[in-house]
């Protein structure tokens, strides 16, 4: 039989198996194999810059994972590296290099890293994360070699919306919860990677459950960005345009829980507490029907036109956004 990541976890991993796996043939081959998957995955550490706007909901520093995919390259998740000032990267020996911000993509999360050093991982290849059902097992990597690592199913490949202007039309959503998710890898039967960890989330399995588990943003969207990622630091093709607000689904009403300061949603006049009613007159039914309404009216720098509920009056605000890069203090290095 063929030798799998899960089946030599079977054996690296005591207590946690699926019985549909195959068994490694030898365990010696099993901890060569287990010793190279577990390679890819590093641990980052940001130190953030003390004027960035990012520092009130995120911290000045920040402590995750990040996967090496290519040699002196490393795909984290985003927000533990933007508006750093600077980064650090470490392998499961302890072996720490600096490194830089090749590329951020807001629409996916993902961040790309640069080592300034090469570490002596081995990178995992892309796998296709499309083809990952519920009930499919998988491996969450973090930093720390086999202690960081521990074996989960899919419980759900559905949308997820995010009240900081985010959506992912398929997320991987995973059981078990794992503690350290950040930037962790989420890995196939062949070791190939299929997502980044981004949350822990407390309806894993469908919204509105009591089944905690994790959100992973799934690889195939790296695939098409990553030569620009690469070459610009950032996508390529119209920018999402962005207003600066957290909103909050409640009851059927969006409410928004908070403006960034200085953003295009205060400077217009929106306030904490308002309550969404529409976009260019057009009513919202629910946070992803918004986003798909703020997102169509163009690019970044388009005027958005909000109908609003302040206290017990209707108003209409326009607010003019912007390229949310445009909002952070730090200029990534790329």
């Amino acid at each position: 039989m063929p030798l799998t990541v899960f089946g030599l976890f079977r054996i690296l991993l005591a207590g946690i198996a699926f019985v549909a796996l195959p068994l490694p043939a030898n365990a010696q081959n099993a901890e060569k194999e287990a010793e190279e998957v577990l390679s890819a995955v590093v641990r980052v550490k940001s130190k953030i810059l003390p004027s960035a706007r990012s520092i009130a909901t995120l911290g000045a520093a920040r402590d995750g994972s990040g996967v090496l995919i290519r040699d002196s390259l490393v795909l984290t998740i985003g927000y533990l590296v933007i508006e750093a000032e600077s980064i650090e990267v470490a392998d499961a020996a302890g072996k720490t290099v600096p490194a830089t911000l090749a590329g951020y993509d807001h629409a996916s999360g993902f961040g790309l890293l640069r080592l300034v050093l090469p570490l002596g991982g081995k990178p995992l290849p892309l796998g296709d994360s499309a083809a990952l059902g519920e009930r499919d097992p998988v491996m969450i990597a973090s930093h720390g070699g086999r202690e960081g690592a521990s074996l989960a199913y899919v419980v759900s490949r559905r949308a997820f919306t995010g009240s900081w202007e985010y959506m992912l039309d398929s997320a991987i959503f995973t059981y078990p919860p794992a503690m350290n998710w950040s930037g962790a890898a989420l890995i196939g039967p062949k070791g190939e990677l299929l997502g980044v960890g981004s949350l822990i989330v407390p309806d894993a399995a469908q919204p509105g459950t009591q089944s905690p588990g994790n959100m992973f943003v799934p690889i195939d969207l790296l695939k098409p960005i990553l030569g620009d990622l690469l070459e610009h630091g950032r996508a390529s093709g119209p920018v999402r345009p962005w207003l600066g607000m957290t909103t909050e689904e409640l009851r059927g009403r969006l409410f928004v829980a908070r403006v960034s300061p200085e953003g295009p949603a205060e400077r217009a006049g929106v306030h904490n507490g308002d309550i969404i009613i529409g976009v260019g007159g057009e009513e919202v039914a629910s946070l992803a029907d918004f986003y798909r309404k703020l997102w169509s009216r163009g690019a970044a720098g388009s005027e958005v036109p909000l109908r609003l509920l302040q206290g017990t009056q209707v108003k209409e605000i326009s607010v003019r956004s912007i390229d949310r890069l445009e909002y952070f203090k730090a200029r990534p290095s790329y």
